[in-house]
């Protein structure tokens, strides 16, 4: 596993921070909301795509759900909402849709949990974005 750089951290930082800012509100809102669960951009490597465009790829975890997350590591245009990128990872391809967040280069999620209301506390949360992860990079057997 490679190490992200300092930037990159900072980086992720600020990506959860804008989804707090632009999200949480409506967020609490829901049955579904876990006030045990932050939100945290968690695991995340480089990863590359193709055609040489390299993303950190990880998990976010929400209040709400968890989900697979694509940051770009080059600024790359607005895409439409409704538009979806499907990649290849080990165990599988995965659809993307773009999240958009103020102030904040582009996102892309892919949600693989939409409730965590029985998530215990963040370290349960971080625990399950670990083995989320493990599962995604590995090939089935």
């Amino acid at each position: 596993m490679q190490a992200l750089t300092a930037e990159q951290y900072a980086r992720l930082q600020q990506l959860a921070r804008a989804w707090e800012h632009r999200h949480l509100r409506a967020a609490k809102a829901e049955a579904r909301y876990n006030p045990r669960l932050g939100v945290d951009a968690l695991c995340f490597q480089p990863h590359a795509l193709g055609e040489g465009r390299e993303v950190l790829l990880g998990a976010l975890i929400t209040p709400l759900s968890l989900s697979l997350a694509l940051v770009p590591l080059q600024d790359e245009p607005p895409a439409a909402p409704e538009a979806l990128r499907r990649v290849s990872l080990p165990s599988g391809v995965y659809p993307f849709r773009p999240l958009v967040l103020e102030g904040q280069p582009r996102l892309w999620v892919c949600e693989l949990l939409d409730d965590l209301s029985d998530v215990g506390s963040l370290q349960e949360g971080s625990r399950l974005a670990q083995r989320l992860m493990e599962r995604v990079m590995t090939p089935p057997p």
